[in-house]
């Protein structure tokens, strides 16, 4: 089979899950097909921890996830794809696996054998932390008490499973390996009693002892030399399997071993009875600790702050090959035509792991011939902050998209209304925020309650370093903990790129941002240490120095920046966003909350940026890890344009709501903060649909219930993930809950209803401008699952709901029926009942459609931003992509509260735009051009090139159009 292009023209992600599967998905790629999209985009499919419903916790990256499907499956739904020409993007995870459990063999071998395992390499595991006790040892911190609680509960006890020769510590739905060169501390106890029921001379005696004798012998797990490995890794194997065996011929022996397991275990109302257990558990490759201990002692890499995800060496070939070997087979076998790398600020090293991608892609071996001619499309989700741009030398197409859905959401912010809704805000929470001070206080309290082992790392790693010269030898590890503590918590960006090959100037200015703002911050009285890490960031302070001080200067720097992007993450997206809520559309991964709204300038600066330096990345508005979908956002952006009618109805709901709350220490709960946040979650999530039953008012009030939990917890203000304020939680639910009883007494919903059905109608109008807008820019659109029709999600879970495809299709096949041959008339109905999403679907569908007509000119055609002129000017974006012969308009409202005002018509037709004008530059010639929605002709006012906007839009609130030809054929 011949795949695709390697650039996709639009991708439609899809999440997979045990409710979702291949079989599933493969259903829908008629739909999908016909709607216009050319790659499936899936979430990650390998083996998976049970039950995951985003596949971001791989437990075995040479398999499928089950409960998804099998490889058949896949198969078959690859197949399909090709069947209707369309391509495959397939999310990978090389930054970490899932691990605890029992189901991830590597890190299984790992507890087992410690650094004598063959995976001791593969996990980011600091073998000889600070802390004594931990030293050849891996924290685990899965248990919910104190280690000693949990041991004199019985919950830990020893598990001999015969089949395998093999015993586990057992807790809950984990295990745990017993190291096997303590076997003997447990088999021991069998001996006597077998030489009782056995003769001292019977075969399978003599064996069981020998086997005791065997396992004492295997070499330490302290001993790594590459001799012993093999020999350990090796002799511990068959060890087992002839335990095994034993225990299959000789019931006798088995019994045995049971009881001394049992005698071993102890009994819960008897503590001195556990010590023997205790002493077992204490001489293994693992720690098991209370899930608390994780913040102080880990001493593993996690995905943030999440204990079962443990972090891969991927900078090391041999991790990259294990990991990779299926991900790269699929590719060379033309299954597979992209890959989204998830959260490649984890790595090491990500330029060097980017090209080790790429090279081996195009080397691999196994590719039959003419499989694949090209390289398959590679984006990534680097998350850019503020001015931050993709180093241009990586090898890949660009990122996720986060960057343009916060690019584009800006352009239905008024930035003239900033100080008014900052006033409103502030005078409604009674407090003023600094946004700085408090994303600086964020990431500190991360440091401190969530990632301070992390901290402890590098402070110990740092302090090292220090010492080993005469310069640098006073300053104290305490003095170093604290400064690192500031400059990272003062760090401007994710993080810096600094490898062996040197230091780019953007990462010697933010690492040189983040040294003033920290010693400007700091107490003490010594600031000198801050130069000190100045210079060792810059790897500045190791010029001239020996081969092993270099290794170590450069080592530091570069697990340093691992260190500041989970701190960044957590403190500003899962916690600043969730305390800062002055206009919280504008919080959402990747915002910049410094700017309030762009311009129509600043929009197509961004897009011709983007021609130049990355013309294939790609274009999201929503995603799996969106705070809010993107039609929420439209909505919640109209505040922005209604600042005086907002203040005004918040007034009202506080004064209707007051008695609804609660007391939780003497403060009356929620707190205005997070009863700001519920208002404008309220106006963004509310449904279209009319709740016709309690059922509907039931689910929508348990998804904003469960959104309040989780958006309060996150924020870490009242409660917290790690410490619940139960009352505090309770108030909140109860609030919300009272809110939302209909009812004729209920002086909230009869005042919010009529102004948020307002805010909506104008929602959709912003929703249709971001969804052209984001079709039709340079760069390669992605459709989050179920976003063709208005979505109203919220975060996580929420955004993950089942998406109901029946009725997705079922409103395509009349919109294809009816809007095949467009005319105004049958597109006017579409405008009657904008709020069912055939609107949204019917735009998408024929923006899609004209996207495969000119491929060219949206994969390599210019950006030509136009000139507009008239007294609604400002309310309009318009521009042109250029190709070679073809040249595609496209027109699109924005700020349309204060362009209809009080009106509750659509933005089109004279009676709006009145005398606004759009002017084509002069190297752009042609007299007409035929509207893809309505298929119009307009003809442009020459010789100077004009044409009236309300010609354009004067049947439908956009404008796709062919200047000067006329399409070679129709959607069908």
């Amino acid at each position: 089979m011949k795949p695709s292009c390697h650039i996709p023209r639009a991708t439609y992600r899809l999440q997979l899950n045990r409710d979702f599967t291949f079989a599933q998905a493969q259903a829908i790629i008629p739909y999908l097909s016909a709607l216009g999209i050319s790659h499936c985009y899936l979430s990650p499919c390998l083996k998976a921890r049970p039950g995951s419903m985003h596949g971001y916790d791989i437990v075995d990256h040479s398999s499928f996830n089950p409960e998804i499907g099998t490889r058949e499956d896949f198969d078959r739904f690859v197949t399909a794809l090709r069947e209707h020409e369309m391509g495959l993007i397939l999310d990978i995870v090389p930054n970490h696996m899932g691990v605890m459990g029992g189901d991830n063999v590597w890190w299984l071998d790992v507890l087992e054998n410690g650094e004598a395992s063959a995976y001791a390499g593969f996990f980011d595991i600091d073998w000889h932390p600070l802390k004594e006790e931990l030293h050849e040892k891996v924290l685990v911190p899965v248990l919910h008490d104190h280690y000693g609680a949990v041991l004199e509960s019985g919950e830990l006890k020893v598990v001999f499973r015969p089949e395998r020769g093999e015993f586990d510590i057992s807790y809950r739905n984990h295990r745990f390996p017993v190291n096997p060169r303590e076997y003997p501390r447990i088999l021991q106890r069998a001996t006597d009693k077998l030489a009782a029921r056995l003769s001292e001379q019977n075969p399978d005696l003599l064996e069981f002892q020998s086997l005791i004798t065997a396992f004492g012998h295997l070499p330490r797990r302290q001993e790594v030399s590459i001799d012993s490995l093999v020999e350990r890794n090796r002799d511990k194997e068959i060890h087992k399997r002839r335990l095994s065996e034993l225990c299959a011929r000789s019931p006798e022996i088995t019994s045995e071993i049971i009881a001394g397991v049992d005698s071993i275990n102890g009994i819960a109302s008897n503590p001195a009875s556990l010590d023997e257990l205790h002493e077992l558990i204490k001489v293994q490759a693992f720690r098991l600790a209370n899930w608390r201990v994780a913040s102080d002692d880990i001493n593993y890499r996690r995905f943030f702050d999440t204990n079962d995800l443990a972090g891969l060496c991927m900078e090391k070939e041999s991790v990259f090959q294990a990991t990779h070997r299926l991900i790269l087979n699929l590719v060379a076998e033309g299954k597979v035509d992209g890959l989204r790398i998830d959260h490649p600020d984890g790595l090491y090293n990500p330029a060097q792991y980017f090209e080790r991608l790429q090279h081996a892609i195009a080397t691999v071996e196994s590719a039959p011939p003419d499989a694949r001619k090209e390289q398959p499309y590679v984006v990534i989700e680097k998350i850019l902050t503020g001015q931050e741009r993709l180093p241009v030398d990586w090898p890949v197409c660009g990122t996720t998209g986060y960057d343009f859905a916060n690019l584009v959401n800006g352009l239905f912010v008024d930035p003239a209304s900033a100080t008014r809704i900052d006033r409103i805000y502030r005078n409604f929470i009674g407090d003023e925020i600094d946004f700085d001070d408090l994303a600086y206080r964020c990431r500190r309290l991360i440091i401190r309650v969530a990632l301070v082992s992390e901290l402890n790392v590098l402070a110990n790693q740092l302090t090292r370093i220090a010492l080993s010269k005469r310069h640098t030898c006073d300053f104290t590890l305490n003095s170093v903990r604290d400064a690192l503590t500031e400059v990272v918590a003062s760090f401007p960006v994710y993080r810096t790129y600094v490898s062996p090959s040197g230091v780019s100037e953007d990462d010697e200015r933010y690492i040189r941002t983040a040294i003033d703002s920290a010693k400007w911050r700091s107490p003490a009285a010594d600031i000198s240490v801050f130069d000190f890490i100045r210079e060792v960031l810059l790897t500045r302070i190791a010029d001239g120095q020996d081969a092993a001080y270099r290794d170590a200067v450069t080592a530091f720097a570069m697990k340093f920046q691992q260190f500041t992007s989970p701190v960044m993450a957590k403190g500003l997206e899962d916690t600043a966003f969730y305390r800062y809520n002055r206009l919280v559309s504008l919080n959402d991964v990747g915002s910049d909350l410094h700017r309030f709204g762009i311009t129509t300038e600043e929009f197509h600066e961004a897009n011709q940026e983007r021609v130049r330096s990355w013309p294939h990345t790609m274009l999201a508005t929503s995603t799996h890890d969106s705070k809010r979908s993107e039609d929420v956002r439209a909505r919640i952006n109209v505040l922005s344009e209604m600042s005086g009618l907002w203040r005004l109805r918040i007034r009202e709901w506080k004064r209707f709501n007051r008695g609804h709350k609660s007391l939780v220490n003497d403060n009356p709960a929620p707190s205005p903060n997070d009863e700001y946040l519920l208002y404008q979650t309220l106006v963004g999530a509310w449904p279209f649909e009319a709740f016709n039953d309690q059922n509907g008012w039931d689910a929508f009030r348990e998804r904003i219930e469960q959104y309040m939990l989780k958006a309060i917890r996150e924020a870490k203000k009242s409660t917290s993930w790690i410490n619940r304020n139960t009352a505090y939680e309770n108030a909140v639910s109860s609030f919300v809950k009272s809110l939302l009883t209909p009812g004729v007494n209920n002086d909230f919903l009869n005042d919010f209803m009529p102004f948020q059905r307002r805010v909506a109608r104008i929602g959709l109008w912003n929703s249709v401008s971001q969804t052209l807008l984001k079709l039709t820019c340079p760069g390669v659109p992605d459709i989050y699952q179920g976003n063709e029709l208005w979505n109203l999600s919220l975060v996580d879970p929420d955004n993950r709901r089942p998406v109901d495809y029946i009725r997705r299709r079922a409103w395509f096949e009349s919109i294809r029926k009816s809007g095949s041959d467009p005319d105004p008339p049958s597109v006017s109905r579409l405008l009657e009942t904008p709020e069912d999403g055939r609107l949204k679907l019917f735009l998408v569908w024929r923006t899609l459609c004209f996207r495969k007509q000119w491929p060219d000119v949206f994969q390599q055609g210019e950006y030509v931003p136009l000139t507009i002129q008239g007294a609604k000017a400002d309310h309009l974006v318009a521009f042109v992509r250029s190709g070679e012969r073809t040249n595609v308009l496209v027109v699109v409202p924005r700020l349309v509260a204060s362009l209809l005002g009080d009106s509750d018509v659509p933005p089109i037709g004279p009676n709006v735009w009145e005398d606004t004008e759009i002017l084509l530059p002069s190297r752009i010639s042609c007299e007409r051009c035929q509207n893809a929605f309505t298929e119009e002709n307009t003809s442009f006012s020459m010789p100077n090139g004009k044409i009236a906007v309300s010609e354009l839009v004067r049947h439908f609130p956009a404008a796709l159009c062919l200047l000067g030809q006329q399409p070679s054929q129709q959607p069908s």
